[in-house]
């Protein structure tokens, strides 16, 4: 369904604050502002750097996220320009993780090349077919992986690995604010078609899973050993981030409980 001029003109006023606040406040470079020169082999730890290089694993479909999510949202300005601006903000967490793991000699350049082969033969493809549906999945997504970010950036620090906390310090800070976007513009979703809205909510939370579930190289092994170093189990995933999400919109539980019902009456159980 084809956006109205003023929808299309409040998600642009959202994307230019967004952009103005990133450019003023989030910018970073990844080879100036990560303390390289502090990289020490007693901080190291293998449960560690093997999150490292699956979330590297997980960015490397970048080019399948950008190129299939960007004609979702072709037609808003605000919306396309900011997948743009998100693809570069990811390229930059994959490269500073890559870079980790090379420069600390956790991994050779030749293993993160076959690392990288493997990832590329299989695609990613949308998760759902919908900008709104997208544009919620992206709010709990982000929020979620915002979430792991946080927790092996304390790790980290714990350890004292000073270069992989800077990493995840400002990885972290670009995740928060993604998910804040995505939840700006379903808000205005909201005021749009509440109902419809929450629908697709109910809908994304039903089949909702991880970009690369079913892509990157053994994930349920990886999966465990990132729940095992403060990863988000569904438990977590309910606590600290479908709640928290539905709370910021200003979404009940009785609401989404009542589209969930509607659902089952209109989808097949095996869907």
């Amino acid at each position: 369904m084809s956006k109205s001029p003023a929808f299309r003109e409040a998600i642009y006023r959202e994307y230019l604050e967004f952009f103005e606040r990133a450019e003023r406040n989030r910018r970073w470079n990844v080879f100036n502002d990560i303390p390289w020169d502090q990289l020490k082999p007693e901080t190291y730890d293998e449960d560690a750097a093997l999150n490292a290089e699956t979330f590297v694993g997980v960015e490397m479909y970048l080019p399948d996220y950008v190129s299939r999510g960007i004609n979702v949202v072709r037609e808003t300005f605000g919306q396309a320009w900011f997948s743009a601006n998100w693809a570069y903000e990811e390229s930059k967490h994959a490269l500073a993780l890559r870079e980790y793991l090379v420069r600390s000699g956790q991994r050779t350049k030749e293993q993160m090349f076959a690392y990288e082969e493997v990832i590329l033969s299989k695609k990613w493809d949308l998760p759902f077919p919908t900008a709104r549906q997208m544009t919620f999945y992206g709010a709990v997504q982000e929020q979620a992986t915002f979430m792991m970010y946080k927790h092996q950036l304390e790790l980290a620090r714990d350890r004292g690995d000073v270069v992989l906390e800077s990493i995840y310090g400002h990885v972290s800070k670009d995740e928060a604010a993604h998910a804040d976007f995505y939840r700006r513009v379903t808000a205005l979703e909201l005021e749009e078609d509440r109902d419809g809205s929450i629908l697709d909510m109910a809908h994304v939370f039903k089949h909702f899973k991880m970009p690369a579930d079913d892509l990157v190289p053994d994930y349920g092994a990886r999966t465990e050993v990132m729940r095992k170093t403060g990863g988000v189990d569904r438990t977590v995933f309910l606590k600290e981030v479908w709640f928290p999400t539905l709370k910021k919109l200003g979404i009940t539980r009785e609401e989404v409980t009542k589209a969930s019902a509607q659902l089952r009456k209109s989808e097949p159980e095996a869907a």
